[in-house]
């Protein structure tokens, strides 16, 4: 089929996906209203209704006569017929029957351990029907506990999922650094964090920042990126699992800091520490400890100054760099706003204001080193005010002073910086410590940048800039302290020449731009993105390697290996993951055969409305966008992922192609099967039919704009077979946009053996216990047949989900019954070399039936059900036998029947119509020239 071209952006296209963007996000938060509604107020009333007996039942508990009179009310609920939970004994007789005689033994143990298991009854149940394990790969007679085989597929997920990525795998990501940071310190974070985001963005970085207790937002948000700094982080066990998680990914972390607060030989020169109370002295040397963990767990370090860089390196990190805080585009605009509204103003031959910002208690030993020289200073001029910014503990000296002394806490930046902008003198003391040699000179640059004269001590960040005398003057004795206060008090030449030659200083060395140049530039350069003419395929399906889990799951795994090993091509895929341990709602990034892939936790099945539109999902799916960079989405099999995920690519103007797999796209119940099993056969979808199919459902309405835009504003829409393409055109589906890609699948290394004369016919079975896919007329057709020349393997397909789901001990038949794991790429071919027939007696129209093509190339019989995409390549009669979806165990039961009659048809059966199947070579290249196009005109 040829491609149509499709038209470039217009205006009118343009206004036309904002409208239906608006209609998405309108019924998307309908949608979750209803949810949470039904979420909320069914929580509320359960709450209120379980505390209220909770507490009427721990009142009654704690009673003498209600412990004394417990045996007597357990023998009063028996001879009432009840269990002592007040069910009736008969009632869990016959669930039990039921459970048995579908199930057997395994099955009533499986019930009673998982429901009961955490109460006395339950343990003694699970000691009761103890067995062994069942035989590696095979249970035969319905075996009750996990096998090896399931086991071993866990340590192989588990393997797959804690690998180590390729170093090499970040080249193919956006570049982006992730801030991990300690953001509850505002000035630490303003000028560690904000400025380094605003620098690095400068340069062309993505940037995102996560505070460090966020450990599930951090761990997401590192499967992105391609640097991450830890700044001011201490190794608690949290961020032990991120460490960890860079390793994994093969990241190279920094660790950033602005304190010597990782050497505790050093930090307990500070003399601050001493003003704090024992208990916090100790809190703080204990974090000292995390801080230099955490240090050394990382590659390389930032450092604020390069005394801290120096005390890095020495700490046994050799690659150190140092960017300095500096200004940034806040503080630029806040003096501006200052400078163009002016400051209150005072008369300075009646007052001369100095000015400290103090921060925190810890500044106290600071300004103890200056005290006694301000204090000397303002005794000998009475104009001299002193104005504490923040928390001090002043000398009780400065209770003589009274009013000349006044404190102002609780200040944000902007109130601090208009405060600070009415000085005349600004102060920075530092006691003489390597601590304080490490620190940076902010008080300068917040006094420089508005042209206010500093007296500072002279330590080495300060040294750096200050030039005594000419941009500001330097204080180390109270003499030097007192003269220098009262030199500035006295001369406003001075106090101005001093102010504004620090101001220019501080522009030419720590502007944004400077900073950026000289610091920022050399440390991590400007990103780098891959230009290539490549096709970039995300491809977006539930289920993924290792998990992989029925036939759509197979042919997007297929085509994703395959389209990788098309020629300028690069595939990616966005997927679930099953719980994995300390990641929570974590997404996580792996690889498989040179696919990147990215894991997302998706809402339990029951969740109708949260699979249909996963916010979580749909944030995870953006930033792996943006990381990959796709020239168009595929999105197969996304039940659970949700139609977010299409909102993005719309608002991105990213084109995508939708493979309707299956009915989900129309249906609430997916496969358009009934609450009774019956298929619903419903052509032109009615909501009003559907509403009484699903009454608890009040949100059909919204799920259809939901979906009917998402397939309106595809570029492309594809189906895997004829019949499943006629479904969507009778639902409105223009049938120019909507084309049948057909399903490859596994052919065989070899034919199908002979079979032996007088051998019994073999059945093989693979739909799992769904009734959907007809597991119980399976069951109720062969119990009811009277001989034993047959043989039933049966596929338990969710072992590789670690669940054990198939319990055959009950069967009452008369020939062998079996289960099996599901096969794989390794084993399919052994799968349908041990049968004959395979059974296929799907309740609904199949889109395709991957297993049916699989059985049709080894020249295994078919019986299927028709109509549906699974009958598409069966000839009645010739390669299989057809019959109706009417839901009677007697129709395949007749069926079975009339092969077992007429079993020498099947010495030397060779399907005639093998060369009309699909083959993956063929699905892969008309999918790939089909997204190359749809790429190629949306680009």
């Amino acid at each position: 089929m040829a491609y149509s071209k499709l038209p470039c952006d217009t205006p009118e296209k343009q206004q036309s996906t904002e409208e239906a963007l608006t209609a998405s996000y309108r019924a998307s938060m309908r949608i979750q209203a209803m949810r949470m509604d039904g979420i909320v107020h069914e929580a509320s009333y359960l709450r209120h209704e379980l505390s209220q007996s909770q507490r009427q039942l721990s009142i009654w508990q704690h009673t003498l006569s209600w412990r004394l009179t417990a045996p007597l009310r357990v023998v009063r609920h028996l001879s009432k017929g009840q269990l002592p939970t007040g069910r009736k004994i008969s009632d869990v007789y016959h669930r039990l029957q039921e459970i048995y005689q579908d199930e057997g033994v395994a099955g009533v143990r499986f019930r009673i351990s998982h429901r009961l298991a955490r109460s006395s009854i339950g343990r003694a149940a699970e000691r009761l029907f103890e067995r062994k394990p069942a035989t590696v790969g095979t249970t035969v007679e319905g075996g009750d506990k996990k096998n090896t085989s399931i086991l071993m597929h866990e340590e192989k997920i588990n393997q797959v999922y804690s690998a180590n990525v390729g170093k090499e795998r970040l080249k193919d990501l956006t570049p982006r650094v992730l801030i991990i940071a300690e953001l509850s310190l505002r000035q630490c974070a303003k000028y560690r964090v904000w400025q380094k985001e605003e620098q690095l963005r400068s340069l062309g970085w993505l940037v995102e920042v996560v505070d460090w207790r966020e450990t599930e937002e951090a761990l997401s948000a590192l499967q992105v990126c391609t640097e991450v700094i830890f700044y001011r982080v201490p190794a608690f066990p949290a961020v032990e699992t991120l460490l960890k998680e860079t390793r994994r990914l093969e990241l190279s972390p920094w660790w950033e800091v602005d304190d010597l607060i990782f050497s505790a030989e050093d930090y307990k020169q500070n003399g601050n520490l001493a003003t704090l109370d024992k208990q916090e002295q100790e809190e703080l040397l204990f974090g000292v400890r995390l801080f230099r963990k955490c240090l050394l767990s990382c590659d390389k370090a930032i450092a604020s100054t390069r005394v801290l860089a120096q005390a890095m390196q020495k700490a046994g990190i050799q690659h150190t760099v140092v960017i300095e805080n500096a200004l940034d585009q806040q503080t630029l605009d806040v003096v501006a706003d200052i400078r163009q509204n002016g400051v209150p103003q005072h008369d300075t031959q009646r007052e001369i204001r100095i000015v400290y910002g103090s921060g925190t208690r810890t500044h106290d030993a600071d300004f103890k080193l200056a005290a006694a020289g301000i204090l000397a200073a303002m005794q000998a001029d009475p104009h001299l005010t002193l104005h504490i910014i923040g928390d001090l503990t002043l000398p009780s000296e400065f209770d003589a002073l009274g009013g000349r002394v006044q404190t102002q806490i609780g200040l944000d930046y902007a109130a601090y910086m208009q405060l600070l902008a009415q000085a005349d003198i600004t102060i920075a003391p530092l006691e003489p410590t390597i601590f304080n040699d490490a620190k940076s000179n902010i008080k300068f640059l917040e006094a420089a940048i508005l042209s206010l004269p500093v007296v500072c001590s002279p330590r080495d960040a300060f040294m750096q800039i200050v030039q005594d005398g000419k941009n500001g003057l330097v204080a180390q004795t109270d003499t030097e302290w007192c003269d220098a206060i009262l030199k500035l008090a006295a001369d406003s030449t001075l106090r101005k020449t001093l102010g504004d030659q620090a101001r220019k200083d501080v522009l030419d060395h720590y502007s944004p731009e400077a900073i950026v140049k000289n610091q920022v530039l050399p440390a991590f350069g400007k990103p780098e993105v891959q230009k290539s003419s490549e096709l970039r395929i995300l491809c977006a399906n539930i289920y993924y390697e290792p998990r992989s889990f029925g036939g759509a799951t197979f042919v997007a795994e297929e085509m994703a290996r395959r389209l990788q090993q098309q020629e300028n091509t690069k595939v990616a895929v966005f997927t679930s993951r099953p719980p994995l341990a300390q990641r929570g709602k974590a997404s996580i990034r792996y690889c498989m055969e040179g696919t990147d892939i990215l894991g997302v936790i998706t809402p339990p099945d029951h969740d109708a409305v949260a699979g249909l539109d996963n916010a979580d999902a749909t944030q995870a799916f953006k930033k792996w966008v943006e990381a990959f960079r796709p020239s168009i989405v595929h999105f197969h099999a996304t039940q659970g992922l949700g139609l977010g995920c299409v909102r993005v690519c719309m608002e991105k103007n990213i084109p995508y192609v939708i493979t309707l797999h299956d009915a989900w796209w129309l249906c609430e119940r997916q496969f358009m099967v009934k609450a009774d099993g019956h298929y619903c056969f419903q052509e032109k979808i009615n909501l009003h039919t559907c509403q009484l199919c699903v009454p608890h459902a009040r949100h059909l309405a919204e799920r259809q704009i939901l979906m009917i835009t998402a397939m309106q504003h595809a570029a492309l829409l594809l189906t895997p077979s004829a019949e499943h393409r006629a479904l969507f055109v009778a639902n409105g589906i223009p049938a120019d946009k909507i084309r049948v890609n057909r399903n490859g699948f596994l052919w065989p290394k070899s034919s199908h053996p002979q079979r032996l004369p007088g051998q019994k016919l073999r059945f093989g079975y693979v739909g799992g216990t769904e009734e959907i896919k007809g597991y119980s007329l399976v069951k109720r057709a062969f119990e009811a047949l009277e001989r034993d020349d047959w043989e039933l393997v049966i596929v338990d397909n969710k072992l590789n989900l670690g669940i054990k789901s198939v319990y055959t001990g009950a069967w009452k038949t008369q020939g062998r019954v079996s289960t099996i794991p599901a096969y794989t790429r390794e084993t399919i071919d052994d799968f349908f070399n041990s049968i004959d027939v395979l059974l296929f007696p799907s309740q609904w129209k199949e889109s395709y039936g991957l297993t049916v093509r699989e059985a049709l190339s080894r020249d295994v019989w078919v019986i299927s059900t028709a109509p549906g995409g699974q009958a598409e390549d069966i000839e009645d009669g010739v390669n299989g036998t057809l019959i109706p979806i009417d839901g009677r165990p007697e129709t395949l039961h007749m069926a079975v029947e009339n092969l077992l009659d007429t079993p020498g048809f099947m010495q030397d059966y060779v399907n005639p119509h093998k060369a009309t199947l699909a083959t993956f070579e063929q699905q892969s290249a008309e999918l790939g020239k089909w997204l190359y196009e749809v790429a190629q005109v949306s680009g």
